[in-house]
């Protein structure tokens, strides 16, 4: 089941760079899928077509069935609702314990306060932080804190999750730490997960599928395992 697709998809921003040319991929539901590529390649503008923070300039972007580049902002919220998202910078308030950063997610779509704590602590514990729900970011380690973005990302069950650069700023153990968490819910839970990323390593160790970006086009589509680089990503 081709759960996302991209078909001739094109974007050129207002000064004229083109950050997209007639990419076309499908990705099934369930996969889990390495977006690489240089910086200023075109891998970020993908990765934010998905969650329509870009429109493409031509081309169809599908995301679960919806036509992504064709949504009104006021009909956003419903692809948000379906997508967790896991940045690099963590984007935590800092003024909000642990709990209460995660449970900001499902307050936010207006779920009743009983409905709420069952499954924050259900995603905390699947990221290995239910002793912490009390605890402030600032307080943690950064790979806690991203621990708790995962967890916020997940916590609504999405279908999909969109990793970009989610270990940008660990270093190499921890960074082997978040990949084994995002590859159990990609494993455990079924969900689809698309990850941008400069980290060859991770790439080579997880031998996944891989999407090469070069200069805006698709340069590469590499099953699951066959992919392999020294070079910088």
């Amino acid at each position: 089941m081709k759960f996302i697709e991209l078909k001739n998809v094109n974007k050129v921003y207002k000064n004229g760079v083109t950050a997209l040319a007639d990419v076309s991929v499908s990705i099934s539901k369930g996969e889990f899928v390495f977006v690489i590529g240089l910086t200023a390649s075109g891998k970020s503008t993908f990765i934010k077509m998905l969650y329509r923070e870009e429109r493409p300039t031509k081309g169809t972007v599908m995301v679960g069935g919806l036509n992504v580049g064709k949504l009104r902002n006021r009909k956003v919220f419903k692809l948000r609702r379906k997508i967790g998202i896991v940045f690099q910078d963590f984007k935590l308030l800092p003024k909000l314990t642990v709990y209460e950063n995660v449970a900001f997610a499902l307050e936010c779509v207006g779920m009743k306060s009983k409905d709420i704590r069952p499954k924050v602590m259900s995603a905390l514990e699947r990221v290995g932080l239910k002793d912490k729900v009390r605890s402030f970011p600032g307080e943690l380690s950064g790979g806690e804190q991203q621990r708790v973005c995962i967890a916020r990302a997940i916590v609504n069950e999405p279908k999909l999750l969109i990793c970009d650069e989610p270990t940008g700023n660990l270093d190499p153990k921890t960074s082997k730490e978040i990949m084994t968490v995002i590859d159990s819910i990609n494993k455990d839970l079924g969900t689809t997960i698309i990850m941008a990323t400069h980290d060859k390593d991770i790439v080579n160790r997880m031998k996944k599928r891989v999407l090469l970006i070069e200069h805006g086009i698709l340069a590469g589509d590499y099953a699951k395992g066959s992919y392999k680089t020294n070079e910088g990503i």
